[in-house]
């Protein structure tokens, strides 16, 4: 198997674990570790796209990598403005 081989499976298996977690409810996609790990998933798939070089697969993760970024921002945001709120009550 080569390296990008390897790199690729890394990544596309924390891909389908975040998938297979939160299909069976064992977190929300409204979860930090499912952002993570959609965001370090998508990140590895695609530097390993970037090694073989296979554009279309690069601009997937990439795309996808920046879903990932900005659903944490969304949820930080969130969860501050909670804790806010909460500290008025």
């Amino acid at each position: 198997m080569e390296t990008a081989d390897l790199i690729a499976t890394l990544g596309v298996s924390l891909l389908l674990i975040a998938f297979f977690l939160q299909s069976f409810k064992f977190i929300k996609a409204e979860s930090y570790i499912y952002c993570l790990l959609n965001l370090f998933g998508a990140a590895i798939a695609g530097y390993a796209s970037w090694l073989i070089p296979f554009i279309p697969f690069v601009i997937l993760e990439a795309v996808w990598s920046l879903v990932a970024v900005l659903s944490l921002i969304s949820l930080y945001r969130s969860q501050k403005f909670h804790v806010k709120q909460s500290e008025q009550i």
